[in-house]
Parts: structure tokens; C-alpha cells; sequence
């Protein structure tokens, strides 16, 4: 146990969003780094291990000083302050407040990474043409791709988006599904249509989709297109074969970006039916221009209970191994 950490923060208007209601912003930040927060007027005292009060401290910082800018923070953001915070390795590590550096904003919010490997993954989107990243669900592998690609559109970098994802399900085909071709592949595409709404407005989306600047379409629509000043996202990839994952990515023209996202323990795929992506990491293995970004169960952003489920899950089939 080291000696206690003492804070002063001297506008006592941001108190309250600072603290959360009824403290559970400190309560969260106690949970996650094993600390002990009082508060007493504008001070908080942090007791518990030298580097997890350093890290308390640090994220209560941070989250004050976003308050400062007039941003408004939640119980996620302080998750995000937190995680920031807490000490790294050299390789891939970020800088707490070199984060902000790296948020996008978009018609309707301000998305900044939550995490190390978010901020990684958001660098590489910027840096590279081509762009893979892999991991379990709720780590915002999709979505943080949606607000570049929106964010490329907005300011003119790319005429228009093209978000595309393989119609493979466990235990179903298309063919058994009511409706025309559209109404058939809706439902597997609906998440990016999710993601769109909460990057513009809904007449901005319903207007760009009527006009082509931005495109939702099944994989199979993508063969023997050349994708010009484009930013094209492939979602789901863990459920493409070899031969269609080569396809796709072959479709990158000039003035154009690529995504290409999924989760290698969720593959779909027929027994014995390699999955795509695995196969292209293996291949394009540093390749000039590509950049990889793998997500660990600690990226997982979404309700804390999803990060223990994936642990969980992972546990039971390390252990059958």
C-alpha cells in the first residue's frame, strides 16, 4: 500500500458530472483498479497500490479535463479514462491524453478510442490503404470503421462508402427466407445500417443511400467491381471463404480505403471451409501498406458482463484443448 494520492479540482461546477451520480463514477473507477476514492468537498483522496492510484488519478484527470472542453462524459467514458490509464508494454502502448488526438467528429457525436488497441486501430486506419482488424465482438472493430468512413465522406476525402458483409448464418439460408433479394439480405446487414444512424442523421443517410453515396450490399454484389475513391468496409469476414476474401480485397481502385473486420472464433463457415480471413492474415503477412490490429477480451467496450462472457468462453475451450 502506498501513500494516498490527494486531488483538487478547482471548479466546483464539474463536481458532480465528474463523480457521476451518486458517486458511481468513483465507484467504477474503484471496482475496476481495486482502489478506495473519498471525496470531501473538491478533493478526492485515492488510496491502494502505487500503480493502481497512479492510474485513478490519471483517469479522474482525464476526465475532468474533457469536462473542462464542455464535452460531456458517462459511465463509459470514465470505463475509457480508465483502461488509458493503466500501465502498458512499449509495444502499441497510448498515450492517455494523446487519444484525443485521434477522435472523429461526426454529424452526431464524437467517437475517441476507448482503448489502447482502439487507438492503434484508429492510427492504422489512417495510415494504411488497407486495413484488418481482428477480434471478439463489442470491441468496435465495425464501428469505429463506420465513423472513418463517414467521416472520409463528410469532409470529401472519398466520394462514397461501401459497406458489405458475407449473407452466412448458422443454421440458415437465404433461400428459406421470405421477400426479394433485398429483404432477404437485410437482416444480415443491419448492424451497419446501425452504425450509419449513429454517425448522421437519419434524412442524411436515407438521402446518401438513394444516391449511391453510400452502399449497403451483400458480398456477392462485389464481384467484378473496381471500388474508385472509395471507402469500402467488409464486416463479418471470418465467415468469407479463401476465394471470395481474395476477390474483395482485389477490388481496392485508386482513391480508395479498405476494412476488413471479424472474429475468428465466431466462423460460421461449413466444417472443413477455411475461413477467408484467417487465410489472408496468414498471406499478406507484412505486406507493405497493410496494417493489422488484434483486439483482446480487455477491448470488448461493451456492458463490463460481455468482456467476462468472452473470458468465460475462451477458458472452457482453452481447457477442452
Amino acid at each position: 500500500m502506498s501513500a494516498p494520492i490527494v486531488l483538487a479540482f478547482d471548479d466546483t461546477s464539474l463536481l458532480s458530472p465528474l463523480f457521476g451520480e451518486h458517486d458511481r463514477h468513483l465507484a467504477r473507477i474503484e471496482q475496476m483498479l481495486g482502489v478506495a476514492i473519498v471525496s470531501r468537498g473538491n478533493q478526492v483522496r485515492i488510496q491502494g497500490p502505487h500503480s493502481a492510484t497512479e492510474a485513478a488519478r490519471d483517469a479522474l484527470n482525464a476526465v475532468y479535463a474533457k469536462l473542462r472542453k464542455g464535452m460531456n462524459v458517462d459511465l463509459g467514458e470514465v470505463e475509457a479514462a480508465v483502461r488509458l490509464s493503466q500501465p502498458r508494454s512499449s509495444e502499441g502502448g497510448l498515450d492517455l491524453f494523446g487519444a484525443e488526438g485521434l477522435a472523429i467528429t461526426t454529424r452526431k457525436r464524437r467517437v475517441a478510442p476507448r482503448t489502447a488497441n482502439q487507438g492503434a486501430y484508429l492510427k492504422a486506419l489512417k495510415l494504411n490503404e488497407l486495413v484488418f482488424g481482428v477480434g471478439p465482438a463489442g470491441t468496435g472493430k465495425t464501428y469505429l470503421a463506420v465513423a472513418m468512413a463517414v467521416d472520409a465522406l463528410t469532409s470529401g476525402k472519398v466520394d462514397r462508402i461501401i459497406l458489405s458483409r458475407p449473407a452466412v448464418e448458422a443454421g440458415e439460408r437465404l433461400g428459406f427466407l421470405p421477400g426479394d433479394m433485398r429483404e432477404k439480405v437485410d437482416p444480415y446487414l443491419r448492424p451497419l445500417y446501425d452504425a450509419l444512424y449513429d454517425m448522421l442523421p437519419g434524412e442524411q443517410v436515407t438521402k446518401r443511400l438513394a444516391t449511391g453515396e453510400i452502399e449497403i450490399a451483400p458480398l456477392a454484389f462485389m464481384r467484378g467491381r473496381t471500388l474508385a475513391n472509395a471507402f469500402a468496409i467488409l464486416d463479418e469476414a471470418q465467415n468469407t471463404t479463401a476465394m471470395q476474401m481474395k476477390m474483395f480485397l482485389t477490388r481496392l481502385g485508386e482513391g480508395s480505403r479498405m476494412v476488413v473486420t471479424g472474429d475468428l472464433s465466431q466462423v460460421d463457415l461449413p466444417p472443413g471451409t477455411r475461413s477467408g480471413l484467417a487465410d489472408a492474415l496468414e498471406a499478406l503477412e507484412g505486406v507493405q501498406g497493410i496494417g493489422t490490429v488484434r483486439f483482446l477480451n480487455q477491448d470488448v467496450v461493451r456492458h463490463p458482463l460481455v468482456g467476462r462472457i468472452v473470458d468465460a468462453y475462451d477458458a472452457r475451450d482453452g481447457a477442452k484443448k
